[in-house]
């Protein structure tokens, strides 16, 4: 089911002495550990502007995943996120990869190196962006700028960017990208495939584990993450139900072990019933947007979890 386009000539990666350590913690995390992506419920974004989520709802956010999960990646360093290291470690996490929505944001940046400087032994990484070169909001050239520039402000601060498997495969322009990251966080879903309905669980599964071997083999030699890859729970219309999102985790955890170069984060924590409105990098309604939560908007728990063993 994975159709292959063009590649890399050949897998790049950054080797910086400074970022080993955190580095090495994040491997740790990736092998022994199990991720999930994470935005807090009560931070939602109405036309354009973020409601500030408190930390008692960050608390209790992370006290209902933290039975099933121990390390976290987050998508901005804003309206309260930016608490998120300082509660997970209080509650036992042991990683977390900040998010920074919006690199050229000094205040945000800073807001994710204060958490690094003050819980160094949890925050083993920072995404700048996710998926800014496929919505449109910023380009390899800039994201390249951006990395350089956080790097001088945090030389020991692990580094990478987001987007969806294919550009870094096929586009030139994410090479010198690739040379600077010191890990990869790549977004791939089966879902957005033209084969999806038809195929069964194991093709959906195979196709991430194809994309993340290619990846290996042909564009990063680092380690890399799969960030985003799941599949929502509605609408029903549209293929998209309960069941299969089960049946997709199932699979995959039996078909991608994780390991210190290679491993999935579950996407995502909570649903979102605000991301309907929310732009889209993609044009169109999309619905499914609001489902994506392995638990309910209340934190309660999906069947999915029924396959997922407490840790």
């Amino acid at each position: 089911m994975f159709i292959a386009t063009g590649a890399q000539a050949a897998p790049v990666c950054a080797t910086r002495d400074e970022t080993a350590p955190a580095l090495a913690r994040l491997s740790d995390a990736m092998a022994e550990g199990r991720f999930i992506a994470y935005q807090p419920t009560e931070l939602k974004v109405w036309n354009g502007n973020p409601v500030q989520a408190s930390e008692v709802s960050i608390r209790e956010d992370l006290e209902a995943l933290r039975p099933w999960f121990d390390s976290l990646v987050t998508y901005g360093s804003h309206s309260g996120a930016e608490l998120i290291p300082g509660i997970a470690q209080d509650l036992g996490y042991r990683a977390v990869v900040m998010g920074v929505w919006n690199p050229a944001d000094d205040r945000e940046v800073e807001n994710a190196i204060a958490a690094w400087e003050s819980h160094p032994d949890i925050v083993a990484g920072v995404s700048l962006g996710n998926e800014m070169v496929l919505s449109g909001r910023g380009t390899w050239a800039g994201l390249e700028k951006a990395i350089g520039k956080f790097s001088d402000r945090a030389p020991g601060l692990p580094l990478t960017v987001t987007e969806p498997f294919a550009p870094f495969l096929d586009d030139p322009d994410a090479a010198p990208v690739l040379a600077k990251l010191d890990f990869l966080a790549v977004n791939v879903h089966p879902v957005f495939e033209k084969w999806f309905a038809d195929a069964p669980p194991f093709n959906w599964a195979d196709f991430v584990v194809q994309a993340s071997a290619r990846l290996s083999e042909e564009a990063f030699c680092g380690p890399i993450l799969v960030k985003e890859t799941g599949i929502p729970t509605a609408p029903e219309a549209e293929g998209f139900t309960p069941e299969k999102q089960k049946a997709f985790y199932t699979e995959l955890a039996r078909q991608l072990p994780p390991s210190r170069d290679l491993a999935f984060v579950y996407f995502s924590a909570f649903d979102a019933p605000w991301r309907v409105y929310d732009e889209s990098a993609v044009a169109g309604s999309h619905p499914e947007e609001a489902h994506w939560g392995l638990f309910t908007e209340s934190r309660k728990p999906k069947p999915v979890m029924q396959a997922v063993p407490k840790l």
